[in-house]
C-alpha cells in the first residue's frame, strides 16, 4: 500500500514538497515513481528513483523536481520548486519492481495557481 502526502494550492512559482510511504511491500528493492494526471489529460511520468538511486526526470520538471527516497522511513520524497500553472494536476506515486510487481498510491493534488 501507498500513500501520498503533501498536495495543496501554491502560487506560480512556489514551491511543495511530496511524500509517500510504502507498507506491505519491501521498499529498498522497488523502483519508486511519481506520475502525474491533469484534468482531460493522460498520466505521465514525472521522475523516478531506483533502489540504487537513480533517477530520472520528464524534460518539463527538469531543473525543478527534485526526488529523493528514505529506505529506512519506506519513503518517497518528491521536492517541487518554482512550480507553474501548468504542474497543476494530481500526482501519484508507484512503486515496481521491473514487471514483477506494481503498485499506486492514491494520489495527492497539486494546484498551482497563476
Amino acid at each position: 500500500q501507498l500513500q501520498a502526502f503533501g498536495g495543496g494550492l501554491v502560487q506560480d512559482g512556489g514551491s511543495l514538497r511530496l511524500s509517500c510511504t510504502a507498507s506491505g511491500i519491501i521498499f529498498t528493492i522497488h523502483t519508486m515513481g511519481w506520475y502525474r494526471q491533469a484534468p482531460g489529460k493522460q498520466r505521465e511520468l514525472v521522475a523516478t528513483i531506483t533502489s540504487l538511486h537513480t533517477t530520472t526526470y520528464a524534460d518539463s520538471v527538469k531543473g525543478r523536481f527534485t526526488i529523493s527516497r528514505d529506505n529506512a522511513k519506506d519513503t518517497v520524497f518528491l521536492q517541487m520548486n518554482s512550480l507553474k500553472p501548468e504542474d497543476t494536476a494530481v500526482y501519484y506515486c508507484k512503486a515496481n519492481r521491473g514487471t514483477l510487481s506494481e503498485y499506486w498510491g492514491q494520489g495527492t493534488l497539486v494546484t498551482v495557481s497563476s
